[in-house]
């Protein structure tokens, strides 16, 4: 049987107020869709762009089930929303992708099992609920390794290195008792990713391999396309659509990966919705990834994900606003870059405040760009 199709005219629902969701609806809207969004917060990124902002705690499960019921299909723009706000979401509209999605990929050690458990690549781990387990996984995957809270982790937080057997004691203090894993640190010679998406008829498109650079565990710099091996490029695209399968995904996900110095994918962590290195398919690919996610959620055909020009993304964080406004003219003089902020209150250091994207002949002469943009945000006066 044939999924009905949500035609534009009608109402998406978005669990979730941030960036991502701000970027969707903006998608949305430009192909004639009415956009609901829900979350605790008000005069949100994605509220300023929706027709209308919903603001209630996640666990107001009444309030959830009012809100979709007034939209076609509700989908999500982050992974930590709870299970049971999805399970009382899907009581009256669609849910895509699915609330059992979110559930095994907002904790880590569900997420691993999954992946273990379908033959995918993963770094050696460890579940710890104590500090016997941690020094007992110390003891077999390595004294070098990373610990990791099992849930609600993004961008770093809630993540320790450990470099020695002595550190451990430390090291379960910080995590205050939290479950959490114990991964075998990966040496690796870059980390990439492959943004991907799958429809209700199972169709599969993905926007190849990107590079990524990271400052204090947060994206920094993407490169599109990445500078990897046909053969590799080709076996994270495969990775990627097999992760999608299994999880039975309609929407978006993101495979993140380390590419160890001896030339193997290890998979890092998934994200089942747009991501952070897919945010230059805005002004880079015929299709954006957030178009995609409608697209996946509505029934309709997925678009192409061909790469008009090479490019890259530079995130711009709260602390460029530590001397002031930045210089937004200087960046934009330059007249292939494009600009995104996400009309978030308050700046402060470590907060994602938009990204700038800059497309070039070739994807170093697109970085350079981006990163000379960025830098001119400084220059002022």
């Amino acid at each position: 049987m044939t999924p009905r199709v949500i035609l534009p005219g009608a109402t998406v629902g978005v669990l979730g107020s941030g960036q991502l969701g701000r970027m969707f609806a903006i998608a949305a809207r430009r192909m004639g869709y009415r956009v609901h969004t829900f979350s605790p917060d008000t005069d949100t990124p994605t509220g300023q762009v929706a027709d209308l902002e919903i603001v209630a705690p996640y666990e107001d499960l009444d309030a959830v089930r009012r809100f979709a019921q007034q939209v076609r299909v509700v989908t999500f723009e982050f992974e930590n929303v709870p299970a049971a706000t999805a399970a009382a979401a899907a009581e009256c509209s669609q849910v895509r992708p699915r609330g059992e999605v979110l559930h095994t990929t907002q904790n880590r050690l569900r997420e691993k099992r999954f992946l273990v458990a379908n033959g995918f690549p993963v770094a050696p781990f460890r579940e710890v609920r104590s500090l016997a387990d941690l020094r007992q996984g110390l003891g077999e995957i390595g004294p070098k390794a990373i610990l990791k809270t099992a849930g609600f982790g993004y961008d770093g937080k809630g993540q320790i290195k450990i470099h020695a057997l002595t550190a451990a004691e430390e090291a379960w203090r910080r995590m205050a008792g939290q479950e959490c894993v114990l991964e075998a640190w990966v040496e690796f010679e870059k980390e990439v990713s492959v943004v991907a998406v799958r429809g209700v008829d199972g169709s599969f498109a993905h926007y190849g391999v990107v590079e990524n650079d990271h400052k204090n565990h947060i994206l920094d710099l993407t490169r599109a396309p990445g500078l990897v091996s046909t053969e590799l490029a080709a076996e994270a695209v495969e990775i990627a659509r097999a992760v999608l399968e299994k999880l039975d995904v309609i929407g978006v996900l993101c495979v993140e990966f380390f590419l160890t110095s001896d030339g193997r994918l290890v998979i890092n962590e998934l994200a089942p919705r747009p991501h952070n290195s897919g945010h230059f398919t805005f002004d880079a690919c015929i299709t954006s990834q957030f178009e995609q996610q409608l697209r996946a959620a509505c029934g309709l055909p997925l678009g192409s994900t061909e790469l008009l020009r090479p490019a890259a993304m530079a995130n711009l964080m709260g602390d460029l606003w530590d001397a002031g406004e930045p210089d937004w003219a200087a960046a934009l003089a330059l007249p292939d870059v494009k600009l995104h902020l996400y009309g978030k209150i308050s700046a402060r250091p470590g907060r994602k405040m938009g990204h700038l994207t800059a497309l070039g002949s070739t994807v170093e002469a697109a970085a350079e760009l981006a990163l000379e943009a960025r830098a001119r945000l400084l220059r002022l006066g």
